[in-house]
C-alpha cells in the first residue's frame, strides 16, 4: 500500500504564501504523474494541479497564476508553491498519483484569514 504525507499548511492572512510538500512510499513519484486536490467544509474535493513525468502542468482556472505545482522525484516529493492566497484557498490539501488516484492521505489544512 502506498503512503502518502502532506505537509506545510497553516494559518496565513490573505495575500500570503505557503509551500505545501507531498511525501509518497515507494518510487512512484518517477512512474506516476501527481496532483494536488483540495476540499474545503461541505463540498466536495476538487482537483487543484496536476504534473506530468515529462513536467507538463495543469491547474484549476481558480489558481492560476498564483499557484505553482513542481516535483523532485529523488527526493520521493511533489510540491505546492502557493501565493496570493485567498480566504476561498481555505481548505484541506490532499496530493495523489494521476490520473488513477491511489491511497488518500491525512492531508494538510491551509486556512486563509481575511
Amino acid at each position: 500500500q502506498v503512503h502518502l504525507v502532506e505537509s506545510g499548511g497553516g494559518l496565513v492572512q490573505a495575500g500570503g504564501s505557503l509551500r505545501l510538500s507531498c511525501a509518497a512510499s515507494g518510487n512512484i513519484f518517477s512512474r506516476n504523474a501527481m496532483g494536488w486536490y483540495r476540499q474545503a467544509p461541505g463540498k466536495q474535493r476538487d482537483f487543484v494541479a496536476s504534473i506530468t513525468l515529462s513536467g507538463r502542468t495543469n491547474y484549476a482556472d481558480s489558481v492560476k497564476g498564483r499557484f505553482t505545482i513542481s516535483r523532485d522525484s529523488a527526493k520521493n516529493t511533489v510540491y505546492l508553491q502557493m501565493t496570493s492566497l485567498k480566504p476561498e484557498d481555505t481548505a484541506v490539501y490532499y496530493c495523489n498519483t494521476m490520473p488513477y488516484l491511489g491511497n488518500w492521505g491525512q492531508g494538510t489544512q491551509v486556512t486563509v484569514s481575511s
